[in-house]
């Protein structure tokens, strides 16, 4: 319809995103009347579950999107805050579909909305059909009706069902609450499970945290807690909690596909879908029978687990940490089920469950040695970005060049505040070549050494994202640095 083509409102790898502005009331009623329409063929339902997370526009978007459902003669299941793995898994419970309201983890001036069928995530062919609706608005009234408590212990009993009640025993979590869709619910779970729990930093202003670019202040806060309360791990997630970020002991935040390794590792998984922009150390680590790379954006993920359907269980992640349990798993004749969305909690659990009698950081140093990189440029229109790509794609090896020139330059090295054998090191830049180029999501440049550069603008917001990977994680952040530069 009309209303969805002028309102400035576009679909990224997760979810229609946009300016809070433009998330009009007959703008959210028009996306959910056209969601409800398009997903009409694959099956008869009644309801649909309806979520938000915790910043101050979800509540009058998710009224608008109950209102017009009500209107079709359909019923909005209304569950309040809770995190989007939540809301989907009691969807996929029930076999009705869902809208959740969240931008996840995109600047304070925007929002989103998510859609699941009722068997999980939208594809992107079911993108395409939510767009080419062309009923017109049904007149609507905006309601929000009555919490539903029955999705958030859902959400609980899956975790403390599954893994023994010891789980956590004699082991000190700290929860960094912020403002997460979820932060009412992860210490019920975790102190089911046997832990001391420590709740940290709630906030009643929206708090957007990125896993893919923690600030420095969260790391500082990571190192001073760490120190403060002795913890066995720091847990916190995005906005609408389907991306985890965690500390180890010593309070370092893992980067999310090391810990999605880890996860997969613990659950038994053979087969993995996996996004191009996650560590090589997946394949390096020769644990799974087979890997397939996608595209960024975990409806690309979902895809790829077409490619995995025969593998007894198979799962993927993304590098910001997000896990998609693709199969049921077995541990100890009790099964898990399907979670086929991003998942912050299981990535906790199954990290927990491979670290009973030794530290993280021990189990991570385990791991091949790759070590990745990210953060972005924010405010870059994607129209910029993707102008700057084509120039990089053009001739790599002169902007490698380019890389080359910044990171051996003195006031690069002093913004660094690098070593005199650190600085050395960084001349072999100038003799290195581009190897390999994967346009599989951007552009991604292997050099002759294995490092790697990766830049690709954002599918959610005008930002341009730069992934970085090499040996050993002083290189990994000098090519980031230098790359945004």
């Amino acid at each position: 319809m009309t209303i969805l083509a002028e309102s400035g409102v576009a679909f990224g790898t997760s979810g229609a995103r946009g300016l809070v502005s433009d998330f009009t009331p007959e703008v959210c009623a028009a996306f959910a009347q056209s969601f409800v329409q398009a997903i009409a063929t694959s099956g008869k339902f009644q309801a649909v579950a309806l979520g938000i997370d915790n910043r101050p526009s979800s509540p009058a978007m998710a009224a608008a999107c109950a209102g017009a459902l009500q209107a079709l003669g359909i019923e909005a299941q209304y569950f309040g805050v809770l995190p989007t793995p939540a809301l989907a898994f009691y969807a996929m419970q029930q076999g009705i579909p869902a809208i959740m309201i969240t931008g996840s983890h995109i600047p304070f001036d925007r929002n989103g909305i998510k859609f699941y069928r009722a068997d999980g995530e939208i594809s992107k062919a079911d993108e395409l059909a939510i767009l080419a609706q062309s009923s017109p608005l049904v007149a609507f009234t905006p309601v929000l009706p009555e919490v539903n408590p029955a999705a958030a212990q859902a959400y609980i009993t899956r975790y403390t069902s599954f893994y023994p009640a010891a789980l956590l025993a004699g082991k000190h979590i700290g929860i960094y609450e912020h403002s997460s869709a979820g932060r009412e619910l992860y210490h019920q779970i975790f102190s089911a499970l046997g832990a001391k729990v420590t709740r940290l930093a709630p906030s009643d202003t929206f708090v957007p945290i990125d896993t893919e670019a923690v600030t420095a202040e969260d790391q500082q806060r990571g190192l001073a807690w760490s120190k403060q309360y002795g913890f066995d791990a720091i847990f916190s997630t995005d906005g609408d909690g389907d991306r985890p970020l965690i500390a180890d002991e010593n309070g370092q935040w893992l980067r999310g596909d090391i810990l999605g390794l880890l996860t997969a590792k613990s659950l038994g998984i053979d087969g993995l879908a996996v996004p191009v922009n996650a560590n090589t150390a997946i394949e390096l680590d020769g644990c799974f029978e087979r890997v397939v790379r996608t595209k960024i954006g975990s409806p690309y993920v979902i895809a790829g687990f077409a490619e995995l359907v025969n593998y007894r269980a198979f799962a993927g992640f993304e590098a910001n940490g997000g896990f998609l349990l693709g199969s049921a798993v077995k541990v100890a004749e009790r099964q898990l089920a399907p979670l086929p969305t991003r998942d912050a909690v299981l990535p906790m659990l199954a990290l927990m469950a491979l670290c009973t009698s030794v530290p993280i950081s021990q189990v991570v140093v385990a791991l091949p040695a790759r070590v990745t990189a990210s953060d972005r440029l924010q405010n870059i229109p994607v129209s910029e970005s993707k102008e700057r790509l084509e120039q990089v794609l053009a001739n790599p090896n002169q902007f490698l060049a380019e890389l080359a020139v910044i990171i051996n330059s003195a006031d690069f090295q002093a913004e660094l505040a690098l070593t005199d054998a650190e600085k050395a090191s960084l001349a072999v830049y100038k003799r290195l070549d581009v190897v390999i180029v994967d346009t599989t999501d951007g552009v991604r440049l292997q050099l002759c050494n294995g490092d790697i550069v990766h830049l690709r603008p954002s599918g959610n917001a005008p930002e341009l994202r730069c992934y970085t990977e090499s040996s050993n994680a002083t290189s990994a952040q000098i090519l980031l640095r230098a790359a945004l530069r």
